[in-house]
């Protein structure tokens, strides 16, 4: 993701954690601020330590960011959020993950729509 899509002073991720709404699943936590002004939504990620070594959080953060490119026709413009990943990550493939962060990003109205089902629809199987 470019540059002007990302969260990356604390100060403006402090801003979203005491000022925004935050719901979770067990995969992810998720944080969002509403922000009228803006023309594009910003996100900002967190993967602890407790998720494993750097590569696995490396790993867990680009299994992430696709998985947000993939969704980005599909988010609210409005809103910087956050999004918090659990220990449970550091199990998945990047199709679970896909599937966790976008029930998650559903229950916090982040997603215009129900995203996953429509790329699961197209997809055409062979018998």
């Amino acid at each position: 993701m470019r540059k002007s899509y990302r969260v990356k002073k604390e100060a403006e991720f402090q801003t979203v954690f005491h000022k925004g709404k935050s719901t979770a699943n067990r995969q992810f936590v998720v944080y969002v601020l509403n922000k009228p002004e803006q023309k594009h939504f910003r996100v900002g990620l967190s993967v602890g330590k407790k998720i494993g070594n750097a590569v696995m959080r490396n790993q867990v953060k680009r299994y992430i960011r696709q998985s947000l490119l993939e969704f980005k026709d599909e988010t609210v413009a409005t809103i910087d959020f956050i999004v918090i990943a659990r220990k449970p990550v550091a199990a998945m493939n990047q199709a679970e993950i896909k599937k966790s962060l976008a029930h998650v990003l559903r229950l916090a109205k982040v997603l215009k729509r129900d995203t996953l089902k429509k790329s699961e629809g197209s997809r055409v199987e062979k018998s």
